[in-house]
């Protein structure tokens, strides 16, 4: 049971360092010490307030014995000594209860003081650590956008690594689709397949095609030479046999035309 509580509790801390923003955790100890700065100044108000109902007690006091002060003096130069000795009685009573405000008064003024140098002295922290927490929350934004800059060029972060995997399976999924076209050219070409539609041609027809290609483009050839001469284009050959007899045929007959025609030339 130890064992599993370590367990749950440090995975429960590496969830919540990952859930963590220390920019938000230093926004809210900054509103807690607001918070308590309020509840400084709130104090200071209250004592101040403490402070000011005495002043007013200790003043009305103050009038009392004063007044109680002048009657027994009008009393005793009236010749009543029993009425002056009276107010003098009620001036002393007053005279003690103005003696412990005064104590009070002076205690309240203590404490006003000090919660007003103490509430000085958080609000100078409390300015210090918004500008901490300001430059430190600037300081964590670029580290973080410099992070993410480094991951993206270097291809490690998960959504550049999501885009690397799938540009390596569209080429992998490319080589392994002109691999099967190609090597089904070759075998249409050798003939080991069969094609349906009758346009492919084995390697021996292929060649056959080419050779009457190219006696195609010699014969045109040779024609166009014979008409810039002014000779008759030459015959194509049927076999391969009858060749060398047509040539032989056509070699009289255009020595003969060539001699007339410089016969032609020499005549005045």
């Amino acid at each position: 049971m130890k064992r599993m509580g370590m367990i749950f509790r440090a995975k429960a801390n590496k969830a919540l360092d990952r859930a963590e923003d220390p920019r938000e955790t230093l926004d809210y100890s900054y509103q807690k010490q607001l918070e308590l700065l309020q509840k400084v100044r709130r104090g200071v108000a209250d004592v101040a307030t403490s402070r000011k109902r005495l002043e007013l007690q200790l003043n009305q006091l103050r009038r009392q014995s004063d007044k109680l002060s002048d009657q027994g003096k009008k009393a005793l130069a009236l010749g009543r000594e029993d009425l002056a000795r009276e107010a003098l009685t009620r001036r002393s009573g007053l005279q003690q209860q103005v003696a412990d405000l005064e104590v009070q008064h002076q205690t309240l003024q203590g404490e006003e003081e000090k919660l007003t140098l103490a509430a000085q002295r958080l609000q100078a922290k409390v300015d210090a650590f918004r500008t901490k927490k300001e430059t430190i929350k600037a300081t964590y934004t670029a580290a973080q956008a410099q992070t993410r800059i480094g991951e993206a060029f270097s291809g490690i972060s998960e959504e550049m690594s999501d885009v690397g995997l799938a540009v390596q399976r569209a080429e992998d999924r490319t080589q392994q689709l002109q691999a099967r076209a190609g090597a089904i050219d070759e075998l249409l070409a050798s003939g080991a397949l069969d094609d349906p539609s009758g346009m492919a041609k084995d390697d021996i027809a292929a060649e056959l095609d080419r050779i009457s290609g190219g006696s195609d483009v010699e014969l045109e050839l040779q024609r166009m030479k014979a008409e810039l001469a002014g000779g008759p284009a030459p015959k194509p050959a049927i076999e391969g046999g009858n060749a060398g007899a047509a040539g032989a045929e056509a070699a009289p007959e255009a020595a003969q035309q060539e001699q007339q025609r410089d016969i032609r030339f020499d005549k005045p």
